[in-house]
């Protein structure tokens, strides 16, 4: 198995948190709720690696811890929906991956080992780092939206510095409101 449909795996198997991720926050019960059905489900992964041995049961639990991991990480991403949860979630994703590449490697030898470790570095600082440049990215968005939206009530209040009364109040409540001012 590729190392890259090994990672898509990963990926995949917290698919339904991540999306959940990006639509509606978890209640508190829904989060601890989800929480132990992550752990029970590690703890049956393990089990399942029990019968194997060598570097085969290694890799076995390094998916299963690796899944567990992500799986807690997108959780609290979805509980508490924030920039920083998301890329924690990302990281842990990266970190997992990374983990099951170099269990990989061990049953290999000689320069062939050196060199499935250092892909397994590179692909592990790509994936790190498109982790940061996405939270990165969020937060220039986040305040680029703060910046339009305080140049818009700007612009929306200096309208209603032409009327005057009560027409002038209710212009300049309505901006305050159309644009979260308070």
């Amino acid at each position: 198995m590729s190392k890259r449909l090994l990672t898509l795996m990963v990926a995949m198997a917290a698919a339904g948190l991540a999306s959940h991720a990006l639509a509606d926050p978890l209640t508190s019960d829904q989060y601890k709720a989800e929480k132990d059905r992550i752990t029970a489900e590690y703890k049956a992964d393990k089990e399942s690696c029990k019968p194997l041995s060598g570097n085969a049961k290694d890799i076995c639990m390094a998916q299963a811890e690796g899944k567990e991991k992500v799986a807690k990480a997108d959780a609290e991403a979805a509980y508490k929906s924030t920039n920083k949860a998301r890329m924690d979630a990302q990281l842990a994703r990266a970190e997992a991956a990374y983990k099951i590449d170099k269990e990989k490697c061990d049953d290999q030898s000689g320069n062939d080992k050196a060199v499935c470790k250092k892909d397994a570095k590179a692909n592990y600082v790509h994936a790190k780092s498109d982790a940061k440049a996405g939270k990165e990215i969020r937060d220039i968005r986040k305040d680029a939206a703060n910046d339009k939206r305080d140049a818009d009530y700007a612009a929306a209040a200096q309208r209603c510095d032409s009327l005057a009364g009560d027409a002038k109040s209710q212009c300049k409540a309505s901006a305050k409101a159309q644009f979260g001012k308070s």
